[in-house]
């Protein structure tokens, strides 16, 4: 089972970036508008449902369902395709895997997936634009303050009845080890009901069933 992949994906620490020199701190400038329209898409999203296949570079697939609730909420759950689940409950991100009856967790500041979760930090500090066009917007997000090798890339599909006009579409990590783990969106819906209490879970280190 890819367990690894499935840490990869939540966990994997982002890294520096160097000082831009004068072209990329012009480009920067071109892109602010298509980072400021991601910034107002995660601003207006304050719940997204949607079910993710998440594969590793060797082409090991996991699949679930994914529940962000901002700030700071989100949930993976694996259903049948592993006794598992990732869970951030606004402070921390926990892997929980009830195979082997162990929780790790991580704060949530520490994890990429806080550019997902946090949507009060500003991307012109530490994201560049990759794409930009009639069909897809790409951004990648490198944390300033962390040392640490690591990339998150989001695509975002341009769909006018999206909030502010996007459509998040999934995201490639690459982690301090070079471990490649790519997630892809479907059935996306924003802003329904979503209860708090689906960011818990059963701790199987108490024997509990999972959550």
């Amino acid at each position: 089972m890819p367990r690894f992949s499935a840490l990869a994906l939540a966990f994997a620490p982002l890294v520096a970036v160097a000082a831009l020199p004068s072209p990329a701190l012009a480009q920067a400038t071109a892109a602010a508008p298509a980072l400021a329209q991601v910034q107002a898409h995660l601003r207006a999203v304050e719940t997204m449902t949607a079910n993710f296949t998440q594969t590793d570079r060797r082409g090991r697939s996991l699949s679930g369902t994914l529940t962000i609730k901002r700030p700071g909420k989100i949930r993976f759950d694996y259903g049948g395709s592993a006794n598992m689940l990732i869970v951030g409950d606004g402070r921390a991100l926990s892997f929980v895997d009830y195979d082997v009856r162990q929780v790790q967790r991580w704060p949530i500041g520490d994890s990429p997936l806080a550019v997902l979760l946090d949507p009060s930090r500003d991307l012109a500090r530490f994201a560049r634009v990759l794409r930009d066009d009639a069909q897809v917007l790409m951004i990648e997000a490198r944390d300033p303050r962390r040392r640490e090798y690591g990339t998150i890339t989001l695509a975002f599909a341009r769909i006018a009845s999206g909030p502010s006009g996007l459509i998040l579409q999934g995201w490639n990590m690459v982690d301090a080890q070079n471990h490649h783990t790519n997630v892809r969106l479907s059935a996306q819906r924003f802003n329904a009901p979503v209860a708090d209490g689906l960011f818990t879970f059963r701790d199987p280190r108490r024997r509990g069933p999972r959550g």
